[in-house]
C-alpha cells in the first residue's frame, strides 16, 4: 500500500529524528553569545558549522557573511522552476548570555533531554532549534514529493546579532538585497499561544525610542532662595510625562494616530476566540491591573494599538533625607510602541514638536532618538499566510488561529528593504522560557515545525501561482 504524502513525510522525520538531534545537540553545544565579546570566536565557529550543515543538507550555495560585529550565514537552493516564489526565511545563530549560576539546572551549553519531552540548552528554542527545524524540513520535502530540489526557490538568513538589537543588520540586508530579493519573508524567531492551541503571528508592533534631556540652572540651587523664581527641570520632566496620555489613555502627541491600521471586525472577533485568562496574564506580568487606551481589550492594546511608555525619569537630589534644591537637570526615557501605517520617522519628529511646545522659557532641552524599528502587519486574506495557516494545520491536525507580537524585532527591516510580506513559522511556547534559566523546546513541537516546513514549500508553491 502506498504511502500517503503526509505519511511520507512523517515517516522520514521518525527515520531521522535521533541524527537531527545529535546535529542540534551539536550547534547548541557552541556559546555564541553575541553579547560578550570573550564569545566573538564562538559565534563565528557558529556560523561556520551552520553553513557547513546547510550545505550537507543540500543548499548548493551556503557563504558566511561578515559585518562590523558578527557574522551571518546565507544560504540559496533555487527550485528550477521559472514560475516558482522565491521565500526567504529569517532566524538568529547567537543566543543570550547563560552560566549555570544564573540559576540552570544543568550546564547551559551541555543539551540535556528531560523526561523523552524536552530539550534543554541555551538557544533550544531562541533560535537554533526553529532554525535548525528548516533542515530537516527541507529534506522531508524533497524525499516525500520525489523533487531535487525544493517547490520554491529557498533562501536562509541566519543573523549573527540579533540579541545584542541587531546593530548591523539593516546595512547587511541593504548591501545584499539583490541577492536577498524575495516574494516572501518567513520569520522563524517567533512562538505559538500554547502546546495546545496553534497559532500564526500576522505581525509585530515597531518602536522608536528617545531619551530627553532638561537644563535649568548651571548648577543645584538652593529652593528657599530661588524656588518659585525659576524654572524647575524635575517640575518641567514631571508636567511632560503627565502630559503624555490624556483620561482614555490615548497618547496626546498631535498626528500620534494618523494612518494606522485599525483592527478590523473580524481580527477583533479572531483575538476575542483565543483562550486568554488575564488573571494568569497578570500573574506572568506580576503585575496587579491592567489599565490602557480606552474602548480596546488587554491583548487588543498589547498586539494592534500604539503606546508611550515612560521607561525612566530622573533628576534631582537622590540620596537620605532632604536636600532642598532646585536641580541642574533632569531626564527622561520615553518608547514608543507602534503599528501598521505608523511611520517611525514621522513619530520621531512628530514627538520632537510636541515636546519643544512645552518647554518653558530658562529650560534648554536635547532629545536623541535611537534607531526605529518599522512595524509588520501581513493581512489575513495573503495568500502566503493562508499557506503557512494550511501547512501547521496539517501537521498539528487541527486549525490554527492567528495571534500579533506586542513586541519588536529586525524582521521588519527585511519588509521595509525587500519589499516582501513578512509571516511567522515558530513553534516556542511560552513556559520554553526565552533568555531565562533552563531554556527548552518541547521535541514534540520541535517536529511539527520540521512537519510544518515540509508542508510549506510546496503548498506555497502552489497557492502562490494560482492566487498571488
Amino acid at each position: 500500500m502506498s504511502q500517503t504524502p503526509d505519511s511520507a513525510v512523517r515517516a522520514f522525520i521518525d527515520d531521522h529524528r535521533a541524527a537531527f538531534l545529535d546535529d542540534l545537540a551539536e550547534w547548541l553545544r557552541i556559546p555564541s553569545v553575541s553579547a560578550q565579546p570573550a564569545h566573538d570566536g564562538d559565534v563565528r565557529r557558529s556560523a561556520e558549522w551552520l553553513a557547513a550543515k546547510l550545505t550537507g543538507t543540500g543548499f548548493p550555495v551556503a557563504e558566511v557573511w561578515p559585518t562590523p560585529g558578527a557574522p551571518a550565514v546565507f544560504a540559496e537552493w533555487p527550485s528550477g522552476d521559472p514560475q516558482a516564489p522565491t521565500v526567504l526565511v529569517y532566524g538568529h545563530h547567537d543566543v543570550q548570555p547563560a552560566a549555570l549560576e544564573d540559576g540552570w539546572d544543568t550546564d547551559p551549553f551541555e543539551p540535556v533531554v528531560v523526561d523523552g519531552a524536552r530539550l534543554h540548552a541555551r538557544g533550544a528554542a531562541d533560535d537554533k532549534g526553529q532554525v535548525f527545524f528548516h533542515t530537516l524540513g527541507v529534506r522531508a520535502h524533497l524525499a516525500a514529493t520525489g523533487r531535487t530540489a525544493p517547490a520554491v526557490n529557498l533562501k536562509l538568513l541566519i543573523e549573527g546579532e540579533e540579541e545584542s538589537g541587531s546593530p548591523n543588520f539593516r546595512d547587511l540586508v541593504e548591501r545584499e538585497a539583490a541577492r536577498l530579493a524575495a516574494d516572501v519573508v518567513i520569520v522563524s524567531d517567533t512562538g505559538m499561544w500554547s502546546e495546545t492551541t496553534p497559532t500564526v503571528c500576522t505581525g509585530m508592533r515597531g518602536v522608536a525610542d528617545c531619551e530627553i534631556e532638561l537644563f535649568g540652572p548651571d548648577q543645584d540651587i538652593h529652593s528657599g532662595a530661588f524656588g518659585g523664581a525659576v524654572p524647575n527641570p524635575a517640575t518641567v520632566a514631571a508636567r511632560l510625562v503627565a502630559a503624555l496620555h490624556d483620561e482614555d489613555e490615548r497618547v496626546t502627541v498631535p498626528g500620534f494616530y494618523d494612518g494606522i491600521a485599525e483592527l478590523s471586525d473580524r481580527e477583533r472577533e479572531l483575538i476575542a476566540e483565543l483562550p486568554f485568562d488575564e488573571a494568569q496574564w497578570l500573574r506572568t506580568a506580576k503585575s496587579y491591573g491592567t489599565l490602557g487606551e480606552a474602548g480596546y481589550s488587554t491583548l487588543e492594546r498589547v498586539w494592534a494599538r500604539p503606546t508611550a511608555e515612560l521607561n525612566g525619569i530622573g533628576g534631582g537630589y537622590q540620596g537620605p533625607g532632604g536636600k532642598t534644591i532646585i536641580p541642574r537637570s533632569a531626564q527622561l526615557k520615553l518608547s514608543f510602541r507602534l503599528v501598521s501605517g505608523q511611520d517611525p520617522y514621522v513619530i520621531e519628529a512628530a514627538v520632537k514638536d510636541w515636546v519643544a511646545a512645552r518647554i518653558p522659557a530658562g529650560i534648554r532641552h536635547e532629545i536623541v532618538f535611537g534607531a526605529p524599528t518599522r512595524p509588520c502587519l501581513t493581512p489575513l486574506d495573503h495568500p502566503a499566510l493562508q499557506s503557512v495557516a494550511r501547512s501547521m494545520g496539517r501537521a498539528f491536525g487541527q486549525p490554527v488561529r492567528y495571534t500579533r507580537e506586542g513586541g519588536s524585532g529586525p524582521a521588519a527591516d527585511l519588509q521595509d528593504v525587500l519589499g516582501a510580506p513578512v509571516l511567522f513559522l515558530g513553534i516556542s511556547v511560552p513556559s520554553d522560557g526565552w533568555h531565562a534559566p533552563n531554556e527548552k523546546v518541547e521535541l514534540n513541537l520541535l517536529f511539527k515545525g520540521v512537519e510544518t516546513a515540509a508542508y510549506l514549500w510546496g503548498d506555497l508553491a502552489e497557492h502562490w501561482t494560482a492566487d498571488a
